[in-house]
């Protein structure tokens, strides 16, 4: 029965279980060569310095909850679940449609949920990852059974395309996933960290005018100092990496997949550089998606699950960091539980 909640003791404990994935991306395309008719680039000088090639757009009618929406839409038709029972749902997203009503609470309307908790995670690029921590939480405490957690962003409509230093980076999408009870444990470790000094280098103005004495910019756009966030990720995301594996009694050689938050492929190769994990072992989705924030991280497993590269019983390390700042890891094993329909 749904939100049917039970005491969290030690005789209670369950597994929680990634059942099933889902994606979407907006139809409109935005490509190299489109932001050459914008601001002073060049399609060269844009793959060289992020590694990017296009990124899908949102309608001016498509918001976050649509796309996260259509992204569960996708799982129930490829997976044979359903989300009429979820109990708890759990959206992961900076750029929600309002202020409040949440974007959770415009999926259980959109999605026909009879009756679920709904709340909103602003995690920024780690969202996914903090959502995925919580819905572990919710399930194995034995509070709730089935938990679907949505990761999506809109940043094209925060996106000031007069600044070549960030329209470049961002595009639309969106993912979901449920977790459930199981036989077995998805999730083997996790780990969060945050350093709200650092927040001023990568923001989004809202009702303070200034922060930490600083003065915020952007009207209201999407606003960062990439230099400073790329020093922030490379010195300390490595570190975070290693100590989520010795956490579970593994060290980052006994790692099938690594899945980092897609912002830069720079980036990312500074970070397999320094952690030791190779590149070929590195899923991303950032090529012909752009940064989708949130939605980079099961947009790159949905990618590789597709095309046969992520398969049953691998070992996978999540990882996002992003605005706040902050960071969040996941360590698990990949072995959804519900079969794909005929």
């Amino acid at each position: 029965m749904p939100n049917e909640a039970r005491p969290a003791t030690a005789a209670t404990m369950y597994h929680a279980n990634i059942t099933a994935i889902g994606t979407y991306r907006p139809e409109k395309v935005l490509t190299n060569a489109d932001l050459e008719a914008l601001v002073e680039t060049t399609d060269e000088w844009i793959v060289q310095r992020t590694g990017i090639r296009e990124r899908r757009i949102a309608r001016p009618d498509e918001f976050t909850s649509d796309l996260c929406a259509a992204a569960v839409r996708d799982m129930v038709g490829r997976y044979a679940v359903e989300v009429a029972d979820v109990d708890y749902i759990i959206a992961c997203t900076a750029t929600p449609d309002y202020p409040f009503p949440g974007v959770s609470a415009r999926l259980q309307h959109a999605l026909g949920i009879a009756k679920a908790g709904a709340v909103d995670v602003n995690a920024t690029c780690a969202g996914f990852v903090y959502g995925l921590q919580l819905a572990n939480a919710l399930v194995a405490s034995g509070m709730y059974r089935k938990v679907l957690v949505a990761a999506g962003d809109t940043l094209s409509k925060i996106t000031d395309y007069t600044d070549r230093t960030t329209c470049i980076l961002f595009g639309d999408g969106a993912g979901a996933v449920l977790v459930e009870r199981g036989p077995e444990a998805s999730f083997l470790a996790f780990n969060a960290d945050s350093d709200g000094s650092g927040g001023k280098h990568v923001y989004r103005a809202g009702l303070a005018a200034a922060m930490d004495g600083v003065e915020l910019e952007g009207n209201g756009c999407f606003v960062q100092n990439g230099r400073e966030v790329y020093k922030w990720a490379v010195s300390t995301v490595p570190n975070g990496m290693a100590e989520l594996a010795a956490s579970a009694g593994l060290t980052l050689a006994d790692i099938d997949w690594f899945a980092p938050h897609s912002a830069n492929l720079r980036m990312i190769e500074s970070i397999c550089e320094r952690s030791g994990v190779p590149l070929a072992k590195t899923l991303y989705s950032l090529e012909y998606s752009g940064n989708t924030s949130s939605a980079t991280i099961p947009l790159s497993l949905d990618a590789a699950v597709k095309d046969g590269r992520l398969a049953a019983g691998q070992t996978l390390l999540l990882y996002g960091f992003g605005g706040g700042l902050v960071q969040a890891g996941a360590l698990m094993k990949w072995n959804p539980l519900a079969p794909l329909r005929e």
